[in-house]
């Protein structure tokens, strides 16, 4: 029954809105964990290219610089990576040692708010924003009010600012003391100007001068743990910042565990490291999969072998490879590559090997940027590998057969063609369209569409109108990729067929998509036939081309 919508004659304007359609496909995002020099550590932080991963997380050191260009090398293909910075045993913020009792761990600002107490308690007054040597290079200079301005005038950094502090006030600056963060000793980072010791102070727009908070909130470099209620005139130099051992696999598993969560961070591709051994390269790579293939649901693990099993071992990589990936999941949610990558490291100057799976996922994402993810990323139009010194081994034929059948995708340098990815498959182990690259990010990409336009049913009603709305907003979403290539046919049933009454009655809705996915082609036959001069091809045709 209709409900009059006014006690008296009107006109009364209502809108129904039936607009409702399938999300575009977004841009390809990946996740890393790592060891790194600098930075916020566990938690996620979105990287867009090189520039940005040295300025959030500092320039690698010996130490870390595998975890930092493979990093490095996924931005050379795409500019959405999330990193997370995992710090190993005996990492530590640089300190003031004169004043605090010991180097503190503080892993990001929350951390920090929840140590801010004790630190203070310590008697700690000035510490490094993040754990890593990088921070022994800062000092903190300070000037405060004196007779005639006389400390102020003597200031090595007076002129950074524009006047004396007055009163109360103190002027900060923050220096690189040793250039190990700019480049240039001596070089002034951060200046903070005319601060107030008082901690009710406020400026004219009503936010607080009090030094303290304005340091915390503000400064890259350094927390001010040490009430700074004083106006106090000195420099303080922070040391005994420490970047940590290798990361464990218990560490590195703790930094995934943040991209668990598929409502927090969306990534297509979780990129492994390179770990030494095969038992721990296992490890690993099988925590990956589960997160991509039970947890998430939504996104493909990208590894490469074990390292000792490629580096500096010469004649061996092919068999201890296959032996190496034996034990790992088998499951169209994983893919492997066979190789690592010789790179040269500018900011240590030489040369390193790092596992070529960042650039391998970085082809992924290029490929579903510049075509679409349904396109096979491997071989000559796609697969290119980029700013490459030559791969660790060259791979022959006999040796891609090999690999291939143990389900690792080859990387070879072709004469003529460059460093290439020769290879498209999963690591499932049984025939399915599931085996090829190309059809498992079709169907991720679908599912992760459509499951998202179906949250417009939620809470509506399990009828005819409803059904055929649905089918009306996915039916067009999959014509799109049909055009574009990506499936040779398809089906959408949404009716009484599947949404019985039993279905109904349990609050359910059910869709049921039949997708015919394209086939990337991997094996080309090309027959060349000598024929009589007088014989017509019609006749031989149907017989040499069986």
């Amino acid at each position: 029954m209709a409900v009059n919508p006014s006690a008296s004659p009107a006109v009364v304007v209502r809108e129904v809105d039936l607009t409702s359609v399938v999300p575009g496909i977004t841009t390809p995002a990946a996740g890393y964990v790592g060891n790194f020099s600098w930075g916020p550590a566990e938690e996620l932080t979105l990287v867009s290219d090189e520039t940005g991963l040295v300025s959030t997380f500092g320039a690698p050191s010996a130490t870390n610089t595998i975890d930092f260009h493979s990093a490095a090398y996924y931005l050379k293909y795409s500019n959405d990576l999330y990193v997370v910075r995992q710090l190993g045993t005996s990492a530590a913020n640089a300190y003031d040692s004169a004043s605090g009792s010991s180097a503190p761990v503080i892993k990001n600002e929350t951390d920090f708010e929840n140590q801010q107490s004790a630190l203070d308690s310590d008697g700690h007054t000035w510490v490094g924003k993040y754990a890593g040597a990088l921070g022994n290079s800062i000092k903190v200079s300070v000037v405060a009010q004196s007779a005639n301005d006389a400390d102020f005038t003597a200031w090595t950094y007076a002129s950074d600012f524009d006047a004396a502090p007055d009163s109360d006030e103190i002027h900060v600056a923050v220096i690189d003391e040793d250039g190990d963060i700019s480049g240039t000793a001596g070089t002034v980072l951060e200046t903070f100007a005319f601060l107030s010791t008082s901690t009710s102070a406020k400026n004219a727009d009503g936010s607080t001068n009090y030094a303290n908070d304005v340091i915390n909130n503000n400064s890259a470099y350094v927390w001010a743990v040490g009430a700074l209620t004083s106006p106090t005139t000195g420099d303080t130099s922070l040391s005994s910042g420490a970047n940590g051992a290798a990361l464990t696999g218990g560490q590195i598993a703790t930094g995934w565990d943040k991209f668990e969560d598929v409502n927090t961070v969306t990534v297509d591709f979780l990129i492994a490291p390179g770990m030494s051994s095969a038992v721990d390269q296992t490890t690993v790579v099988n925590d990956l999969t589960r997160i991509a293939q039970s947890t998430r649901k939504d996104c493909i693990c990208v590894t490469s072998p074990n390292r000792a099993a490629v580096v500096s071992n010469a004649g061996s990589e092919v068999a201890d490879i296959v032996s190496g990936v034996a034990n790992f999941t088998r499951s169209s949610y994983l893919v492997v590559d066979g190789n690592y990558l010789k790179v040269y490291d500018k900011y240590n100057d030489n040369y390193i090997h790092i596992p070529a799976a960042s650039s391998t996922a970085g082809i992924m994402a290029a490929s579903h940027t510049n075509a679409a993810p349904w396109f096979s990323p491997a071989g000559t139009r796609r697969g290119q590998y980029l700013g490459i010194t030559s791969l660790t081994y060259n791979a022959n034929k006999a040796n891609r057969d090999t690999l291939y059948k143990a389900g690792v995708n080859p990387i070879s340098n072709i004469p003529g063609q460059g460093i290439l990815l020769y290879g498209d498959k999963t690591h499932l182990a049984r025939p399915s369209a599931f085996d090829r690259i190309n059809v498992r990010r079709l169907f991720l990409t679908i599912e992760r569409a459509i499951a998202e336009a179906a949250k417009s049913v939620i809470f509506e009603f399990n009828d005819e109108f409803t059904r055929a709305e649905f089918t009306g907003i996915v039916e067009p979403f999959l014509r799109e990729i049909q055009g574009a290539r990506g499936i040779t046919d398809f089906r959408v049933v949404c009716d009484e067929s599947n949404n019985t009454a039993a279905v109904i009655d349990r609050n359910e809705f059910v869709a049921s998509i039949f997708i015919k996915p394209a086939r990337s082609i991997n094996y080309v036959t090309l027959n060349f036939v000598a024929v009589r001069t007088g014989v017509e091809f019609e006749e031989v045709v149907g017989a040499a081309t069986v």
